[in-house]
């Protein structure tokens, strides 16, 4: 398989792994203003921007959710430098980092989605089906469905206790580990995802592209992915309800 684009974002995405393996240094751990996408950036995703830019700057212009437009050129590429800063920050092990390519006419190209802790490196492009290898590592597989998964993902579940309690009574266990476009990576593993909160191209333009096989609702204040069309719905019915109550 040859994919230069692909290759420079394994490239930066071995720099990054190898820095966090090491010892990052303590000005990284400072937060800064509020970037392009509405958190405030600190140390760590700077310093992964930056390789990001190093790597793909060639490749068109730079959407990033720390700094916003980067360079030109006709493509775009959507970067989430740091997926899941929080627990970055925190020394939690389950952050990464997510890539869209886009084209000149809005046509997804390639999206490139890691796990810095597994250093496990998802593919999904135009001229290959959707593939999974390991950073430091030529080999790559295909993406399995573990069709008997016992857990779901609901990303913000923080926020949402009546989708909670809700979850609850269908008797539906999740995890909520925190970073969006990895755990949509990881979406033909568990039993579905869920998102409640702001749409924002940074967590979903690369990760969704992993799910276009799934079950899928997008909608401004929610996506739902699952391996089951009953239970797409039967979340969206639990998610509108709990969301929209004040309307009804």
């Amino acid at each position: 398989m040859k994919n230069n684009f692909y290759s420079a974002c394994k490239e930066a995405n071995e720099e990054i792994a190898t820095l966090f393996d090491g010892a990052i240094e303590e000005h990284h751990y400072k937060k800064y203003e509020v970037g392009a996408g509405g958190d405030r950036s600190s140390g760590l995703d700077l310093m992964a921007e930056a390789i990001f830019v190093k790597h793909l700057g060639r490749f068109g212009t730079i959407e990033s959710e720390e700094s916003g437009l980067i360079g030109e050129g006709e493509e775009t590429i959507v970067l989430d430098p740091l997926d899941g800063s929080s627990n970055a920050l925190s020394n939690f092990p389950y952050f990464g980092t997510s890539v869209a390519r886009i084209d000149k006419d809005g046509v997804l190209q390639d999206a490139v989605v890691c796990n810095l802790v597994s250093k496990e490196i998802f593919l999904k492009s135009p001229e290959t089906p959707t593939r999974k290898g390991k950073l430091f590592s030529a080999q790559m597989g295909e993406l399995a469905r573990v069709p008997h998964a016992e857990i779901g993902i609901f990303e913000k579940a923080y926020a949402h206790p009546k989708i909670v309690a809700g979850l609850q009574k269908m008797g539906l266990k999740f995890r909520a580990p925190g970073a969006v476009a990895l755990s949509l990576a990881y979406a033909h593993t568990v039993n579905f995802v869920l998102f409640a909160g702001q749409y924002r191209i940074y967590d979903f333009a690369a990760g969704l592209a992993f799910c276009e096989d799934l079950e899928v609702i997008v909608e401004e204040d929610y996506v739902i992915v699952s391996q089951s069309k009953e239970l797409v719905h039967s979340l969206e019915s639990l998610v509108r309800t709990s969301l929209y109550e004040h309307e009804r």
